[in-house]
């Protein structure tokens, strides 16, 4: 899954008569104010990625995912309480992925060492579909050194860069004709030193007796997609580049020694860019492929358009 801070909060009153709360019209028994806080159940946050206090890639957005359904109605008003303040102006935009997650991303890539803070001050705000919201958050968090990854299916390597200089070049294998690699730019969801991986879990195969079927721990794991695409080790191709050509089931696979050494290399957020595969682009809401959607794309999901971050 995706990874955040948990957003949690109290409980709420029963369901709104309406998605705008209306009062009921009865009379006041006092001359006093109407209270201010809006009836209805709350509309919380299940997660704000990426954590408070981290240093992520310059690919990696900003996500936020809502516990209920936020109505098509209501995004431009939750759009403009989610304040994006950078220490160098960028320009970007949210973009809703479903009704549950709005994304916001650059333009173009975050320059390194940009200090970005997010402001989602929801309380009070509708939700559209009679929930508002009963809390503010705040993260802040920190543009690291601009590590990227260019993967060529076809010649059987990984470039790897470090702000603008190359570092590495490796052997690498990817998917079969079968079981292609997703093309396209993925920024890193996760890392683990380890991962249980079963074709079962992905769909291949849960046959025992099929070529296909694996059940197996490996170690170095860089996590691409939610569907399941890693880079990473494999001891079914120990050796891989152009000699073996051995396909993969749709990940990624290097030596150990450069799995290890390329595991102590990347964080949240670097961007690992596919090329050469038939499969196409990863959706951009499977894990944070936000990039493979171009600007034009990116804005029609978006209800307020683009802005420039605020100063921080």
């Amino acid at each position: 899954m995706l990874v955040g801070a948990s957003a949690c909060g109290g409980g709420g009153s029963d369901k709104a008569s309406g998605d705008d709360a209306k009062a009921s019209g009865k009379p006041s028994a006092s001359t006093s104010p109407s209270p201010t806080t809006p009836a209805g159940p709350p509309m919380l946050l299940e997660t704000i990625t990426p954590q408070t206090g981290t240093t992520v890639g310059v690919a990696m957005p900003i996500s936020v995912i809502f516990t209920n359904p936020v109505a098509a109605k209501a995004r431009a008003t939750v759009e403009k309480h989610m304040k994006v303040s950078a220490s160098q102006a960028v320009a970007g935009a949210w973009h809703w992925m479903g009704d549950k997650r709005a994304d916001w991303r650059p333009k173009a890539f975050w320059p390194s060492g940009t200090t970005v803070r997010i402001d989602a001050d929801m309380k009070g705000v509708s939700n559209g579909n009679g929930r508002y919201g009963v809390h503010g958050y705040t993260h802040t968090f920190k543009i690291g050194d601009d590590v990227r990854a260019d993967v060529s299916v076809t010649g059987h390597t990984m470039k790897v860069t470090r702000n603008g200089a190359p570092v590495r070049t490796l052997s690498i294998n990817a998917g079969s004709a079968e079981y292609p690699t997703w093309d396209g730019t993925m920024a890193v969801i996760d890392k683990q030193e380890k991962v249980h991986m079963t074709s079962c879990s992905v769909g291949i195969s849960c046959d025992k007796g099929s070529p296909n079927y694996y059940d197996l721990t490996l170690p170095w794991d860089i996590h691409l997609t939610q569907s399941g695409t890693y880079v990473h080790y494999s001891t079914g191709d120990p050796n891989p580049g152009s000699g073996s050509a051995r396909g993969s089931h749709g990940c990624v696979h290097l030596s150990l020694a450069d799995a290890k050494w390329f595991y102590g290399q990347v964080k949240q957020g670097d961007p690992i860019t596919i090329t050469g595969s038939p499969r196409g682009k990863a959706p951009a809401d499977n894990g944070y492929a936000d990039f493979n959607l171009g600007w034009d794309q990116w804005l029609a999901g978006s209800a307020s358009g683009e802005g420039t971050t605020a100063a921080l």
